[in-house]
């Protein structure tokens, strides 16, 4: 088996002062409104990518560690202005990553965007391959990748329409088996993405940002 991974995890070890836990990730739930809550998938995980930079790049300063929930929220509510929800929520890869572009140009910050999407239509998909290259040349790369899910398909541990963020992959040498580890709900959660990929109804689609 082959593995990639982000280099430092603790990155994402965050203290929830209500709670007395740590979360691992920004969660949607800390948001302060019922919309928020519900729709806030997409601008939870942009903060993670944001979070993950802040700490490892030094071209990427925020102001802050984020090392709490106080201070996560501080830069999910700012993110919300850009990364916004409407109806159906942040539902293409092209809305996340030129929404994120966005809030980084308006910090005066600038970070490249990469994307793979995997459409509804099947003989338009890129793939499993070339998905996985695309993931793992991310965590190569030390960035964790966001990953928009439409349809769950198979696997039970992954929420549709919804977003997550990729922090570890494990794969075969010959690119047809592999599973993936990911932030949710402030837990890490691991499914196995060759059966997602070969279920998925609706598809989805992974971006990356890098500094």
């Amino acid at each position: 088996m082959m593995m990639k991974s982000i280099a430092d995890r603790s990155v994402f070890n965050i203290w929830d002062e209500e709670s007395r836990t740590f979360a691992c990730g920004c969660m949607q739930q800390w948001y302060t409104t019922e919309w928020k809550r519900r729709a806030g998938c997409g601008p939870s995980v942009a903060s993670n990518l944001l979070l993950y930079l802040n700490q490892t790049r030094s071209s990427i300063d925020l102001g802050d560690d984020f090392t709490s929930r106080e201070r996560c929220l501080r830069l999910m509510e700012e993110v919300w202005e850009f990364v916004t929800p409407k109806i159906g929520g942040v539902s293409t890869t092209k809305r996340f990553y030129t929404a994120l572009e966005a809030y980084l140009q308006a910090k005066a910050l600038q970070a490249a965007y990469d994307f793979c999407n995997v459409p509804v239509q099947k003989a338009k998909r890129p793939a499993l391959d070339e998905v996985l290259g695309f993931i793992g040349g991310a965590l190569a790369k030390d960035v964790p990748v966001a990953f928009l899910n439409l349809c769950n398909g198979q696997e039970k541990d992954l929420d549709q329409w919804h977003w997550v963020t990729i922090i570890a992959l494990e794969y075969t040498e010959d690119k047809r088996g592999a599973e993936i580890e990911f932030l949710d709900e402030g837990k890490i959660w691991r499914i196995n993405l060759a059966s997602w990929y070969a279920t998925t109804t609706l598809g989805g689609g992974f971006v990356c940002f890098n500094a």
